[in-house]
């Protein structure tokens, strides 16, 4: 291997393992409140058990992954599958396949209300094509990165941008829905060109600006929009102190499912830690709303840019074991296809 292809490597395991680790840490707070949090938990500092009263996974257990992570990996597989491509048909069969795994064995409600109403769509017979078009929440984010991993957003945006929206037309057939996914998958792609996280976060609000697909308009606030304020907001926030920077965050910004404030938070928390990870992590863990998955976005992004190294090893592998993931081979096959896609339109 060489030293480049050793380091598109450690960018994507980065990315990859960035996701799940911060899913994983995210996991025992997610939909709680701060305050919820504070008197539960105190301030979580590393993979902690959910306590029973959790609201979406009670009693799990430290290091345990969720939706954002297992969804991100069928999309991986799919890719594989289909050489960069996602055919929306068979995504869907894969959603509901997982969805009636996951109930046989006694887990309920993981489903985000975007991905959880396109399904129950789908089951009823609605063709592929209408469906998804109210999804305005995060559920492609979260997934997409991937996407960012496999497929080269230099040099033919356009490309990129139809890849993108494979993996959201089912559930997320609509600009902020689209947005949102483009935003995450955008600065995972500079990350494994190189760029650092700064870089990569400026460069996917340019790129992401000037794309066009064919998804349906909301009234909701845009989400570019409100992931420049937000950096905005972390550049300026720069000298005051975590839980103030949090604060502001969650007053200015939000951090609910909805992809106008998941994903600017997500962007917000990876430029004030731009070298700093975990504490990128363990903050949007201590968020409150939906945590697992602004902890698994920002991670993504962070690991990209950072390479696997900016993640404590033991968390890792300790969040593999108790989640029974392995991580490389999948990273590995989506290099693979970056290197097959590098230089040529699709």
């Amino acid at each position: 291997m060489t030293t480049c292809d050793s380091q598109t490597m450690d960018r994507a395991l980065g990315a990859l393992s960035g996701l799940s680790f911060g899913d994983a840490l995210g996991m025992p707070t997610q939909s709680m409140s701060d305050q919820d949090i504070k008197t539960t938990y105190g301030r979580i500092t590393t993979l902690r058990d959910a306590v029973h009263e959790q609201p979406i996974a009670p009693d799990m257990p430290a290091g345990s992954v969720t939706d954002d992570t297992d969804q991100a990996l069928i999309v991986a597989d799919l890719l594989i599958q289909g050489e960069g491509h996602i055919d929306p048909q068979t995504f869907a069969q894969s959603l509901l396949r997982w969805e009636d795994s996951m109930r046989a064995r006694g887990s309920h409600d993981l489903l985000g209300p975007s991905t959880k109403l396109a399904l129950e769509e789908v089951r009823a017979g609605a063709d592929i094509a209408s469906t998804g078009k109210t999804g305005c929440t995060n559920g492609a984010a979260m997934r997409v990165t991937p996407v960012g991993i496999a497929t080269p957003i230099k040099g033919d945006t356009d490309r990129f941008a139809r890849h993108v929206y494979e993996s959201c037309q089912v559930t997320h057939d609509t600009l902020p829905g689209f947005q949102g996914a483009a935003l995450v998958a955008a600065a995972v792609s500079y990350g494994m060109d190189g760029a650092d996280t700064h870089q990569a976060l400026q460069s996917a609000l340019t790129a992401v600006s000037g794309m066009q697909v064919p998804a349906a308009w909301s009234p909701k606030a845009n989400v570019l929009t409100r992931a420049r304020i937000s950096i905005d907001l972390a550049q300026a926030s720069m000298s005051i102190s975590n839980d103030e920077f949090e604060d502001r965050l969650r007053a200015e910004c939000g951090s609910s499912v909805e992809a106008n404030e998941s994903v600017p938070a997500a962007f917000a928390l990876a430029w004030r830690f731009a070298e700093k990870p975990t504490e990128a992590l363990l903050s949007a863990a201590n968020l409150g709303g939906d945590t697992d998955t602004i902890a698994a976005m920002a991670g993504a992004v962070l690991g990209a840019c950072n390479g696997v190294g900016g993640f404590p090893k033991d968390l890792l592998d300790q969040m593999a074991s108790v989640s029974k993931i392995e991580l490389a081979p999948i990273a590995q096959r989506l290099v693979n296809l970056r290197n097959c896609q590098d230089g040529r339109a699709q």
